[in-house]
């Protein structure tokens, strides 16, 4: 009995961890976006606002998407490609928006509400619902066929419960640990001291690049979904693209075809999201909103929201 049950979990465990492969991109992504939810409270406000955020994360994964996963598997299989393309290029989008925003043709999000922490943690667990949606779509998509209603239920919570721990301990990591450093550089030890110093300023830099690797992240996961889920849907020649890349490419090794599709799919996706931008600008424009371009105003992804 024992055995078995051991077994079982084995496989849970394992199809979990290979389903969730995919998801990478978004959880690198969730967890350079939130920390910016922190910023502007007191540092001893900052760990239980992370603990807040981290339920909401649990109660989004938990209370409706893993029910709605589960339900559209049962009973609507053909709607799970429409809603990853649609995921898909909102990663694009948010991808696209922040290359803008690297070269100054978009100004950054400023959240007037950031220092109200009840807002603060609304509009994060928003964020994280739109993030973990992506996030268990991916994972779901990837799992293998046939498997019990119970088998996919235990391999989804598992990767809710990973992916929730890893990024929101990362988050929790990240807002402290210039504070961390802060105490160090308060040594009495000259090497602590300038250990923390270092840490302290080596902060901006560690958070850029975590910027920059999950805006890529994005962008590459968001085109890849749109790609490979178009040939679900019955228009082929992207995902024959896709495969065509990757069997040119093989034979070079499995490190390059792999990096071969990976640009292929990041490029879509930048392409991709920046006609999605245009669009959204436009809608905005012509709702008599102003987009956040160098002259001011709002940003794109806030233009139809308001």
């Amino acid at each position: 009995m024992s055995v078995g049950l051991l077994a079982v979990v084995d496989d849970i465990l394992s199809a979990a961890m290979k389903a969730s492969a995919k998801a990478a991109g978004v959880v690198i992504d969730d967890a350079a976006v939130t920390p910016q939810y922190v910023q502007g409270i007191t540092p001893a406000r900052e760990l239980p606002v992370v603990a807040k955020i981290t339920l909401g994360s649990l109660a989004n994964k938990f209370i409706i998407i893993i029910p709605i996963a589960l339900l559209l598997t049962a009973f609507a299989p053909w709607v799970l490609p429409f809603l990853l393309i649609l995921g898909g290029t909102y990663l694009c989008f948010e991808g696209a928006e922040k290359v803008l925003e690297w070269f100054g043709f978009l100004h950054g999000h400023d959240d007037e509400g950031a220092r109200n922490e009840n807002k603060l943690v609304l509009g994060a667990i928003r964020t994280d619902l739109i993030l973990s949606t992506e996030i268990m779509l991916i994972s779901l998509s990837n799992l293998e066929g046939g498997l019990s209603i119970w088998m996919t239920l235990g391999i989804l919570a598992v990767i809710a419960a990973i992916m929730t721990l890893v990024v929101y301990g990362a988050v929790a990591l990240l807002v402290k640990i210039d504070d961390i450093g802060l105490k160090m550089a308060k040594s009495e030890s000259q090497r602590v001291r300038h250990t923390g110093t270092r840490l302290v300023r080596s902060m901006p830099a560690v958070f850029r690049v975590i910027s920059v690797i999950g805006t890529v992240a994005m962008l590459w996961v968001g085109g890849h979904l749109l790609l490979a889920n178009l040939g679900e849907v019955g228009l082929h020649f992207f995902s024959d693209m896709l495969h065509g890349i990757h069997d040119f490419l093989a034979p070079a090794g499995a490190v390059i075809a792999w990096i071969g599709e990976t640009f292929v799919s990041a490029l879509a996706g930048l392409v991709v999201g920046l006609i999605v931008v245009g669009v959204v600008v436009l809608i905005g424009r012509m709702l008599g909103k102003k987009p956040s371009f160098t002259e001011g105003g709002e940003s794109p992804a806030n233009v139809v929201a308001h």
